[in-house]
């Protein structure tokens, strides 16, 4: 007799159970537990991986938080008579930098003694005075990560001839006593040539009337918030 026949005839028949039995749908031991693992290893996957986005971004908003800034860049009066404001500003806004405020101002000697004491005993000084009360400057206040620093970098050396090309100096410039801008170099001074300039009462010569009559404007403040 074949070996197929004798198995088919000795082989216990498996019961056909109806769809609404238990024991139908009820899963084998094994095939629970592997499921039950697969389940459990991709709910502890997402936890992991969520809770390390979730971190992640709670430790870019500490960090967003504690390098937003505040400094204060001054269009020097060759810039505006030459007429780069425009110019200057677009790049701190294509960099990505907020204008908090904007004045036109004429600074006052005494003011400008201020601003510069520390160079007081060199013998440009009072050259470097004349210059800045020489025509009208325009006072920014400017907000942003890394603000002062990177201010620093797009205004370039202090000798434009120094500067790196792609810089305000660099390309604006070629001598240090009219090198179009100032910009913070801490901070510190930030803030607090954000309150001496940008607080200060504003002054304007009649040299300046063509222009401010040209702009419909007697003199012009723009102060978003401080």
């Amino acid at each position: 007799m074949d070996a197929m026949a004798v198995l088919a005839r000795t082989a216990r028949p498996v019961p056909i159970l109806p769809a609404s039995s238990p024991a139908a749908l009820r899963p084998s031991a094994s095939l629970s537990f592997a499921a039950s693992s697969r389940l459990r290893g991709g709910v502890a996957l997402r936890a992991a991986w969520e809770g390390r986005v979730t971190r992640s971004r709670v430790s870019a908003g500490r960090i967003v938080a504690s390098s937003v800034e505040q400094t204060y860049i001054m269009i020097k009066p060759d810039g505006v008579q030459r007429g780069l404001v425009g110019e200057i500003i677009s790049r701190f806004e294509k960099k990505g930098f907020l204008l908090k405020g904007l004045k036109l101002f004429q600074c006052p000697k005494d003011l400008a003694q201020e601003h510069y004491k520390d160079l007081k005993d060199k013998p440009f000084f009072p050259k470097l005075i004349d210059y800045i009360t020489s025509g009208p400057v325009v006072c920014m206040a400017w907000e942003g990560d890394g603000v002062v620093a990177s201010a620093r970098k797009l205004i370039g050396a202090t000798n434009p001839l120094q500067a790196e090309p792609g810089t305000i100096r660099g390309d604006l410039a070629i001598q240090t006593g009219r090198n179009v801008v100032h910009g913070s170099d801490s901070p510190d001074n930030g803030k607090r040539e954000i309150g001496k300039f940008c607080n200060s009462p504003v002054r304007c010569l009649s040299a300046l009337q063509p222009i401010l009559l040209q702009h419909n404007m007697h003199t012009f403040f723009f102060r978003l918030s401080w």
